[in-house]
């Protein structure tokens, strides 16, 4: 029997469950995952590997309108994932109030089949539901929709079964031993984001990057340096915390993550440094991997 294998790229407003689906279809966490809108900000593929196949998952930034620099390279990850997609799926949240034109105009320029992942069914009743199958069939004419809760799991089964029904023959693009384009280091900054998109509020998460200065084996343990950068000294003095107290618990918390990851101990060190507005600047956003 030949070979098949094919690009799968997810997309939809920020907060619709794309990383909790990628990470479900994947059956590892690939991408972070917090109740906060706009949490990634990469393409980050992940990919599943057997003897007759292999789908390369595209989980992309939510399509917003950009506002500044950083979003904007955010967005050109999204148009590229689209333009080299075998199969597009468009996951949209139960309780969205129909304003996904921008997600719509996105979708109107590629030739490639889509499937409409209706998610958080849980947080929504069968009537419900059924009213957005109708709507969607209707705006969209889709080659299936498909009512999830890709947090529990539910009827994720049957989107992996359309996905590999309709994967081309082709050969394997990656090795079979890869399960991302990303790196360690990528990852373990994704943590240590993670953990401060959960720990603080309002513009705190958004003006922050992590970046990872040395990671260092030895032996049995690992030693990890990550620059945080900030906006404003105001945001540094608001990371670190009275007496250091917040940037500490980012450090525990991010910590018992990347050793679940790395399957070593680890020894994690945080540092804070300000770079005024480097959302807007090219060459920051260059150096931290957003590149249009």
């Amino acid at each position: 029997m030949s070979h098949r294998a094919g690009f799968v790229s997810l997309i939809g407003k920020p907060n619709a469950g794309k990383s909790t689906l990628m990470n479900a279809l994947v059956g590892e966490k690939m991408s972070i995952v917090t109740s906060k809108a706009q949490t990634t900000r990469h393409r980050i593929l992940g990919i599943v590997n057997e003897p007759e196949y292999q789908i390369i998952f595209s989980d992309t930034p939510g399509v917003i309108k950009p506002h500044y620099g950083l979003q904007e390279s955010m967005m050109s990850f999204v148009n590229g994932s689209l333009v080299d997609a075998d199969l597009i799926l468009f996951v949209t949240d139960i309780n969205e109030r129909y304003d996904e034109n921008d997600v719509l105009e996105r979708l109107q320029k590629t030739s490639s089949p889509v499937a409409v992942i209706i998610n958080k069914i849980d947080k929504s009743d069968e009537e419900k539901v059924k009213e957005k199958i109708s709507y969607w069939q209707e705006t969209l004419n889709p080659e299936a929709i498909f009512a999830v809760s890709a947090l529990h799991e539910h009827n994720v089964a049957a989107v992996m079964q359309f996905i590999l029904d309709r994967l081309p023959e082709h050969p394997a693009y990656y090795d079979k031993d890869t399960l991302t384009d990303r790196t360690e280091r990528f990852f373990v900054s994704e943590m240590v984001r993670e953990k401060i998109f959960k720990l603080y509020d309002k513009e705190i998460p958004y003006s922050t990057e992590v970046i990872v200065t040395s990671f260092k084996e030895e032996g049995k343990l690992i030693r990890i340096a990550a620059e945080i950068i900030v906006e404003r000294d105001s945001q540094k003095n608001i990371l670190i915390g009275k007496s250091g107290e917040m940037i500490k618990k980012v450090g525990t918390y991010a910590r018992q993550d990347i050793e679940e990851f790395l399957q070593k101990k680890v020894f994690l060190e945080l540092f804070v440094k300000v770079i005024a507005d480097w959302r807007n600047r090219k060459n920051y956003l260059k150096t931290f991997g957003y590149e249009n």
